[in-house]
């Protein structure tokens, strides 16, 4: 890395070198004067970590030129003096490890709204800090981090997008500002109890993302399957608008959905909607504890129910397979 200044700017310039730079392999975080820069390549992990020479205001600038491979992080100062040097290196500084072996780092992240989407079910907005560079990659998950009657509690959830966007190409979706959790409020739940008496304007502390789903797993797949039950769901929401937008040889994604009842199902409407303006996307909606009028699929996972979705769209097809739910759903499906 290098770092340099003008009269009103510094910029510290990463050079990794890598093909596959872009907006999610750049973690950036500037709080009191403290900068942290991580740049994900494949499973490591590089940091540049200082404690600033002099304050800097929250607007951070972070800009990747793919072409050249070189990630900029542009800090306005305070005031216009000359810095002799960065900062001081703090422990983790200038290293590059394995991803696993970096510890979490977490950011005070403001709610700034909840939706109600069923009647255990919301939609959590969260407002990331100014200083903040953060984008979640598809398939993976964040730690979610409340002090809760003085113990700290953690729990892991995947963000999602605010909506099922039917063109998938609108920006207030992907503004790089916002981070949303679908997230299920079970009555006896310590951890989201407490969450949805968050008020709107309080904070949260949400980590840095972690899991090794690649995008490259699916890149290359025609048919894709989507197996959730209930808040299993979420992991799919991002992972369905890559697919739709991105997969060029993709030639089916079908969700099969698992509820108890009717009014489990999330964001129901919008994804008929989907399927409606999408001839590739089909959803099937599969239920436990169905009402007498229901005409859908009744059941739980099993292979007689899954044989008659799971089939490829031409003999040799390359197919991809997500399953994600409650974990006895999740050891069902494997099996």
């Amino acid at each position: 890395y290098d770092w340099f200044q003008t009269e009103s700017f510094i910029t510290l310039v990463v050079y990794p070198k890598h093909k596959e730079m872009n907006e999610e392999s750049v973690i950036a975080d500037c709080q009191d004067k403290r900068l942290r820069t991580e740049i994900i390549v494949d499973d490591h992990s590089y940091l540049v970590e200082v404690d600033l020479n002099h304050a800097v205001q929250e607007d951070m600038a972070v800009n990747i030129a793919e072409r050249v491979k070189k990630v900029e992080i542009v800090l306005k100062k305070k005031e216009n003096v000359h810095w002799k040097t960065l900062g001081q290196p703090l422990d983790n500084h200038n290293t590059l490890i394995k991803r696993t072996d970096r510890g979490l780092f977490y950011r005070k992240c403001k709610l700034i709204s909840k939706t109600e989407v069923t009647h255990d079910t919301k939609l959590f907005c969260f407002l990331l800090p100014k200083s903040t560079h953060l984008r979640v990659p598809t398939g993976q998950h964040v730690y979610l981090k409340q002090i809760i009657a003085g113990a700290e509690v953690v729990k892991p959830y995947t963000p999602v997008l605010p909506c099922l966007p039917l063109d998938f190409k609108d920006p207030s979706c992907c503004d790089g500002a916002r981070i949303y959790f679908m997230i299920k409020v079970y009555s006896c739940g310590l951890f989201t109890q407490a969450l949805d008496h968050l008020p709107v304007g309080d904070y949260i502390s949400v980590s840095n993302p972690e899991g090794n789903f690649q995008k490259s797993q699916i890149q290359t797949s025609e048919d894709v399957f989507l197996l959730a039950a209930g808040t299993g769901f979420t992991p799919m929401v991002k992972l369905l608008n890559f697919a739709l937008t991105e997969v060029s040889c993709l030639r089916t994604v079908k969700l099969i959905f698992f509820n108890k009842t009717e009014g489990d199902i999330l964001w129901r409407n919008q994804l008929e909607q989907l399927a409606l303006q999408d001839e590739r996307f089909e959803v099937h909606f599969v239920l436990s504890q169905p009402t007498q009028d229901w005409v859908g699929k009744r059941g739980k996972i099993s292979s007689p129910l899954l044989s008659e979705f799971v089939k490829r769209s031409r003999r040799d097809s390359k197919v991809f397979i997500c399953i994600c739910g409650p974990l006895p759903f999740t050891e069902q499906g494997v099996q």
